[in-house]
């Protein structure tokens, strides 16, 4: 499993069910890698994409406490091992983690991989992601370039699990 996300300069993701910022090349290199793999989500997540439906030319996995929870173009599992058990069914396939940060904080043990837009700003918010250059059990394997977007730089980042 793998994780995908933007984090500003203290790992804020978000602030009142939104992201912090819209890059352009982000958006673009989360559809690129995410296309034809698997996203899992939590139900705010998908409640705060465009008309609140599932990402297209994905198989869209929702994790939901709420056991009444349906949307149509989505699976819907409430628990952790019915989540593993449905990712067990297609062995091989990738799956991405998108959000929000209980469904990143619950399934980063299970990632290997953590794709991170990382923005040189601090923007207020209230959702984090964990730091991961604080974490012995992660590395930063590969950055690119500095890049600029309206006066935002940022660069895209990848870590790996030690």
């Amino acid at each position: 499993m793998k994780a995908i996300l933007s984090a500003d300069k203290n790992w804020g993701i978000g602030c009142q069910n939104k992201l912090l910022i819209s890059i352009p090349s982000d958006m673009k290199f989360f559809r690129e890698t995410t296309a034809g793999h698997t996203v899992i989500m939590g139900r705010k997540t998908l409640e705060s994409l465009p008309g609140g439906q599932p990402l297209k030319n994905r198989r869209n996995i929702v994790l939901t406490r709420n056991p009444e929870y349906q949307v149509r173009g989505a699976e819907v599992v409430h628990s952790l091992e019915e989540l593993l058990e449905l990712l067990g069914e297609a062995e091989g396939e990738e799956a991405y983690v998108i959000g929000g940060g209980a469904v990143y904080e619950e399934l980063l043990p299970y990632c290997d991989t953590v794709y991170v837009t990382k923005i040189d700003f601090a923007y207020q918010a209230d959702t984090f992601f964990p730091n991961l250059d604080e974490r012995q059990d992660w590395k930063l394997a590969q950055e690119s370039e500095e890049q600029t977007c309206f006066d935002i730089e940022f660069t895209f980042r990848r870590y790996e699990r030690v």
